[in-house]
């Protein structure tokens, strides 16, 4: 590996990260940091396009008999949250740590890439393609990120090669994240009668919703991901249309986050839920899924190689919505994602540029 090459990198990187940590770039609104980043490709005469506010490039020698390498990770945040002390705005670094809103999630992960494309934009003898993506919308799982990238013919046929296979940048700790919980939320509405609080009479909403609800807290299904564990269920709200004190509220709602496992379907969660309550159940959506890369798969294969371990992630990511098997990995403690005075050690920055480096080559080297 040329020391030197990465050095400068490096120094690239961490300046590209302080100028998108000054640019607000909440999900749905990443327009100047779209931006930043094609400024930077545009510095290094690479050419970029852009896909709304996706940016995604290929390298010089990109061949369609080829299977191609996605480079992916997001450059929006979500909000500030109101614990912050410092200016989340401010990139500064302070005994090793870069402040700053959006440095580890996904800020470090999304730079170390980028460098890492840049290595090997030019290489001419590469066995694969290598295409870099910087994505929007990850943040709220939006159709106008990854989804709206490969929905578009130019992008989507790059991958047309069977062995195609994404690294996507999350902070991991440069662990290797083989497999993510999916996501499914479900609106449940529960029915009853109206009737005057200080008489014995209607049928109350929310004591039916209770019982509904007990079921999610206490329900286990039987299949267990010895990756992922046990799928989780969570009440996260409650509300009953009755605003007065002294009626039988005839109606209530709940919320239920459940993070699911490759083990169950969408389709198979909501059967079984119909199946064992009474409420109306109403997906908001069942895109999410619960994604998993085979162990043996050659960049797992790699990263092991490389000393990194194998692990099951709660977290969800854009893995869930790219139709490529997918490691999730990078650097940058995943504790530190939306957090108040949110910072990134620069030397994991630096140790993310290397590990990606090396992730590579070894997979050009052992193909």
């Amino acid at each position: 590996m040329n020391k030197s090459r990465i050095n400068i990198l490096y120094e690239e990187a961490i300046g590209l990260l302080k100028e998108l940590i000054k640019i607000s770039s909440l999900s749905g609104h990443e327009t100047y940091t779209a931006d930043c980043i094609q400024d930077y490709f545009k510095k290094k005469n690479i050419a970029t396009h852009r896909i709304l506010n996706n940016v995604w490039c290929i390298n010089n020698s990109y061949d369609a008999a080829k299977p191609t390498i996605l480079l992916n990770s997001h450059h929006d945040t979500i909000a500030a949250n109101a614990a912050y002390t410092i200016n989340p705005f401010d990139p500064e670094i302070i005994e090793g740590k870069l402040y700053g809103l959006g440095s580890t999630d996904a800020g470090a992960s999304l730079v170390s890439l980028a460098a890492t494309f840049v290595f090997f934009y030019n290489e001419n003898n590469l066995p694969f393609n290598i295409i870099f993506a910087a994505t929007a919308e990850e943040e709220i799982s939006g159709a106008d990120g990854i989804e709206k990238l490969f929905g578009n013919e130019d992008f989507n046929k790059c991958f047309s090669h069977t062995n195609s296979f994404a690294i996507v940048g999350e902070p991991t700790d440069l662990q290797l994240a083989v497999a993510e919980k999916g996501l499914l939320v479900l609106d449940c509405k529960v029915y009853g009668k109206a009737g005057h609080a200080a008489r014995d009479e209607g049928d109350n909403a929310v004591y039916k919703a209770m019982k509904a609800i007990e079921w999610f807290k206490n329900y286990r299904f039987a299949k267990v991901s010895p990756l992922l564990g046990e799928i989780k269920m969570t009440v996260t709200s409650i509300h009953s249309l009755n605003e007065a004190h002294n009626i039988i509220p005839a109606e209530c709602t709940f919320v239920v986050d459940i993070r699911l496992t490759e083990l169950y379907s969408h389709q198979e969660i909501i059967k079984i839920i119909r199946e064992n309550i009474s409420a109306e159940i109403i997906p908001r959506s069942t895109r999410l899924r619960s994604s998993f890369i085979d162990i043996l798969h050659p960049v797992v294969q790699a990263g092991m190689a490389l000393g990194k371990k194998t692990f099951g992630s709660p977290t969800m990511s854009d893995k869930a919505l790219i139709p490529l098997p997918s490691l999730k990995c990078g650097p940058g403690s995943s504790a530190q994602s939306h957090s108040a005075d949110e910072y990134v050690l620069v030397k994991d920055i630096e140790e993310g540029i290397q590990f990606y480096v090396e992730l590579i080559q070894r997979l050009m080297n052992h193909r």
